[in-house]
């Protein structure tokens, strides 16, 4: 998941720092889920497949699909 996650946000040119603005934390909490050291609560996960247009399932390595599923709530 660790590995993923970091290539999404340098595929997106970020650094740690800017993602960590995007999602209120900081930049070493940021790195300390990006490294693994801390677990990413599921808040954060939800707000990072939105952020980058895909599901958590993809960002924990659960499916190769990067296409969020279609949501039955209209949102």
């Amino acid at each position: 998941m660790y590995r993923r996650i970091r290539d999404l946000r340098e595929d997106h040119d970020l650094k740690q720092r800017q993602l960590a603005e995007i999602l209120g934390c900081s930049q070493r909490t940021y790195s300390d889920y990006e490294c693994g050291k801390t677990r990413m609560p599921p808040d954060v996960l939800i707000e990072l497949s939105r952020y980058y247009g895909t599901s958590v399932d993809y960002l924990l390595e659960l499916t190769d699909e990067k296409m969020p599923y279609p949501r039955s709530d209209g949102r």
